[in-house]
């Protein structure tokens, strides 16, 4: 172990649609987790592992606190309130807008003060509002909990994020490299590919049918192109709820599925750094949110 060499496990929590997959990759400045303007957009604990010369910080992106109404929801829950365990340092997530602490983040701050983990609260989109109202809302947290370190901060701008970096290492303890400098991310390619697909489907389709949707890659080969360059070749399932959405996913004469194939190949060609071949089906998947043998993939 190298003198002075800090190390530790970090957990963002907050609210859904707060900005903590923003952060996440504004931090580890690579496409880590998916970004919708879409509730409940993260299902899973995604890591991300941020190197520096004096120290490595091993963040999980959670799940966005909110009420559960399946089981893949109550999963989610339990998954991003499981996360927070045997960490180093919890960053607690809010919104600059807020006037007051709502029903969620209180929810938030009652499992805080059952666990007593060390604590760091970043205000995030500070962007959006005044001075004044930002101070009176640091005072109206700080009065409630007794955080190791309140940091506004911008995720889109990464205004503030490197004073959060700062106090996130003041709090964790000397200590081992726990992997290797050129890992970002604990996700396997595949599973990386799947929510790419789902980022685009989010970002293009109406919100009812969202909440409704998961991608499962079913097959994920390297071949050769015609000129003898490297591809991937991949074949997806877009899962969804309902007959009627699999009508809306596919679109008129199927410009809707194919506008977000189009997306998901580009980003994944800037992921993989090579040529893709995406094809992407849609079927149909009754009730799949209460199945599980497909909810328990989503566990931490």
């Amino acid at each position: 172990m190298e003198e002075n060499f800090k190390s530790g496990f970090v957990s963002f929590v907050g609210r859904t649609n707060v900005g903590k997959s923003t952060l996440l990759n504004c931090l580890i400045q690579e496409k880590i987790a998916i970004t919708a303007n879409k509730p409940q957009t993260t299902r899973t604990a995604i890591k991300a592992i941020l190197n520096e010369k004096h120290y490595q910080i091993i963040i999980t992106d959670t799940p966005g606190i909110h009420k559960p109404k399946t089981r893949l929801s109550e999963t989610m829950l339990e998954t991003a309130f499981t996360s927070l365990q045997d960490v180093d340092v919890v960053v607690f997530l809010i919104e600059a807008t807020s006037k007051e602490i709502g029903k969620g983040d209180a929810k938030i701050l009652e499992k805080l003060k059952s666990m007593k983990q060390k604590c760091i609260l970043a205000i995030n989109k500070i962007d959006l509002v005044e001075k004044e109202k930002l101070l009176n809302l640091i005072k109206i947290y700080s009065d409630e909990y007794d955080f190791e370190a309140v940091v506004p901060i911008s995720a889109t701008s990464g205004q503030g994020t490197d004073s959060l970096i700062q106090e996130i290492v003041k709090q964790l303890p000397n200590g081992p490299k726990y992997y290797s400098e050129d890992e970002y991310t604990d996700q396997t390619t595949r599973q990386m590919v799947e929510e790419i697909i789902r980022e685009k489907a989010l970002q293009f389709l109406q919100d009812e049918i969202p909440h409704g949707i998961y991608v499962e890659v079913e097959k994920f080969k390297t071949g050769k192109t015609m000129k003898n360059e490297k591809i991937f070749n991949i074949d997806a399932v877009l899962y969804t709820v309902k007959e009627s959405h699999k009508g809306i996913i596919i679109g008129k004469s199927g410009n809707m599925l194919k506008r977000i194939s189009t997306s998901s190949r580009y980003d994944l060609e800037k992921m993989l750094g090579e040529k893709v071949n995406l094809k992407v089906w849609v079927k149909v998947r009754e009730n799949w949110q209460e199945k599980e043998s497909i909810v328990k993939k989503f566990k931490m």
